[in-house]
């Protein structure tokens, strides 16, 4: 049953228009996105933002790929709240 549940989750994020934005998860984007971050006007989607990046670069840094890839897009979209 719960694999059925996450199954159903994960459709529908990868089917909506939010994932749709969501770049890659390369270390590229990675740093494309973490400069863009930094100039965002201050506020709770920044700060979000910022946390789940730091959290995205220790896992990189462990050799955690999956687990920063899910930071990763937590960080995305933090950064489109307003």
């Amino acid at each position: 049953m719960k694999t059925l549940i996450a199954a159903a989750a994960f459709t529908a994020f990868a089917v909506s228009p939010v994932s749709a934005a969501m770049m890659k998860c390369t270390s590229a984007n990675m740093t494309t996105s973490s400069n863009m971050m930094m100039t965002m006007p201050d506020g709770p989607g920044k700060m979000a933002a910022n946390k789940e990046m730091g959290m995205a670069n220790t896992d990189m840094s462990n050799g955690k790929m999956g687990s920063a890839c899910r930071h990763y897009m937590k960080a995305q979209k933090a950064a489109m709240m307003k």
